[in-house]
């Protein structure tokens, strides 16, 4: 096999595959890049088992074959190559060498037929919808998620497509991220997909409103097919969560106030809060007005904000990072926050419910 590319397309086809390379294994096939060029068309394949990426790559096929090399070792090479034509050949033996100029290297490789390819989904009928939307959508949901396994379910995000509408659901216990999105889609389906699926898939989306991307559903996998690359990914198996049963509407306080000011004073409030003290903010709600209070070891802090209010007052804790994560994640000037007592959650959403976020409080002593 030899094959020659550029090196920026070379890296940018690399840097997208590596998602899917395993950072602890027993099999070090699956540690490797499938490089097919039995066709016309060069292929790169990653596969953890969990999480399988393909990708087109731009390079000139001299002579055809397939192998499989060490990512980490062929990314290292790379990318400290210089900007020019590098040419990867592959002899008989599994032996490589990558040229670039006057730069060699010699690695071993296994064969291509040893790496497990990806799982085939049946492409029949899918889901169009913008990159960019999808990209904002996980972006500004998947904070919420659980950072570790104790409770599978959690560290994914529920995908339910259901008459036009997909709402994308991301909760760890403490608090609810949800984006609704209009979408075109005659089927229904309510999956649960890993957070680091989605993670990954984020980061190669488009930022271009006009690039579409299609998604396939089926009982144990997704596929999200877009810019010549294939992402196929298992589900979590198991009922999600009845989100429906936290979202309610009677309401005692509603605080409408500027999103950025409100961002602001928090942040500066919580440096007064250590990762040891865990000490949450009280916000007081009276008419006009709303306070930020801090009392720590490091020291307190008061600020005030003008807001709008309806219904009683209240003083109530919260986790200052959780305010911080759901504040960040929206675009609009002015939030309208509703509340109903200091033990319950607050909702944080707009008039469409385009987005929801819920925030459970924090105890705290007067």
């Amino acid at each position: 096999m030899k094959i020659s590319f550029e090196k920026n397309s070379l890296m940018q086809s690399i840097s997208i595959v590596l998602k899917a390379v395993p950072s602890k294994t027993t099999l070090p096939i699956l540690e490797c890049i499938h490089i097919d060029a039995t066709t016309d068309v060069v292929k790169f394949t990653t596969n953890d088992m969990e999480l399988g990426i393909k990708t087109n790559v731009k390079g000139e096929i001299i002579e055809k074959g397939s192998t499989a090399i060490n990512a980490k070792i062929f990314n290292d090479i790379v990318r400290k190559l210089p900007n020019n034509t590098i040419t990867l050949t592959v002899d008989d033996k599994s032996n490589a060498n990558i040229k670039c100029g006057n730069s060699n290297f010699n690695i071993p490789c296994h064969t291509g037929d040893d790496f497990p390819d990806i799982p085939s989904i049946s492409q029949d009928k899918s889901m169009t919808i913008s990159q960019f939307v999808f990209k904002e959508a996980i972006n500004k949901t998947i904070f919420s998620i659980a950072p570790n396994d104790n409770n599978k379910l959690m560290t994914g995000e529920l995908i339910d497509i259901k008459d036009g509408n997909m709402r994308i659901v991301g909760l760890d216990g403490h608090r609810i991220a949800i984006r609704n999105i209009k979408v075109e889609c005659e089927e229904n389906y309510n999956v649960i997909v890993p957070g680091k699926t989605l993670i990954e898939v984020s980061r190669i989306l488009s930022s271009n409103l006009e690039d579409n991307m299609q998604i396939y559903f089926t009982s144990n996998n997704i596929l999200f097919n877009f810019d010549d690359t294939i992402v196929v990914s298992r589900l979590i198996d198991g009922p999600y969560f009845s989100v429906n049963n936290f979202l309610i509407s009677n309401y005692a306080t509603k605080v409408k106030v500027n999103r950025k000011d409100l961002l602001d004073s928090i942040d500066r409030s919580s440096l007064l809060i250590s990762e040891s003290d865990k000490k949450p903010i009280i916000i007081d709600i009276n008419d006009g007005e709303l306070s930020i209070n801090v009392a720590s070891t490091l020291g307190s802090s008061s600020e005030k904000l003008d807001i709008t209010k309806e219904g009683n007052d209240l003083k109530i804790g919260f986790n200052p990072k959780f305010m911080l994560d759901v504040l960040k994640s929206i675009d609009e000037e002015e939030v309208t926050i509703d509340l109903i007592n200091a033990k319950s959650p607050c909702f944080i959403k707009d008039d469409e419910e385009s987005y929801i976020y819920l925030v459970l409080p924090v105890n705290f002593t007067a």
